[in-house]
């Protein structure tokens, strides 16, 4: 019986040491807003995909799936993106921003940047099972998704809200 009790601690102990290994939600957010940030103050990429409105580029891995007037299905791997883009807006419109927010109001992130003639933004909610709905945009343009990879999506995510140009 002894025995058990001490094999009880030590895996208590290891669930303990890997529980405060993982990264806190505010670490990832913070890494996740400052990846979005990077992004869209980076060079734009030259497009590589269109349509009949917009070019944008998309990143190795990310593919077309499907068009539908101002939304677009990307895929990469088992991940899908939603880009939605407002031809009307420019990249410096809060108008985008706004109406995510009015939708949907209970964002646990609201990150907003500015640069330029640029008006970015990055929300995070909370979901079940340790994942979170992501948006990224800036101006009229945005990008969503469902994922477990904060950081590397959000940074993916506004790499293609920044490429985007109106024709």
């Amino acid at each position: 019986m002894r025995l058990n009790g001490w094999k009880a601690s030590i895996i208590l102990t290891a669930v303990l040491l890997l529980a405060g290994c993982s990264p806190s939600f505010e670490e990832e957010q913070k890494k996740a807003g400052e990846a979005a940030e990077a992004e869209m103050n980076s060079k734009q990429e030259k497009a590589n995909s269109g349509n009949k409105e917009i070019e944008y580029h998309l990143p190795f891995g990310v593919e077309l799936e499907k068009e539908t007037p101002s939304n677009i299905l990307l895929k990469n791997g088992s991940k899908t993106y939603i880009l939605f883009y407002n031809p009307h807006e420019n990249a410096q419109s809060r108008i985008v921003y706004e109406s995510t927010l009015e939708q949907q109001p209970d964002w646990d992130v609201k990150h907003t940047f500015k640069k330029e003639e640029k008006f970015g933004y990055l929300l995070i909610k909370g979901l079940e099972d340790d994942a979170y709905q992501v948006v990224t945009g800036i101006g009229g343009v945005k990008v969503t998704t469902e994922t477990k990879n904060l950081q590397s999506d959000a940074a993916l995510m506004m790499n293609i809200a920044n490429s985007v140009k109106v024709k």
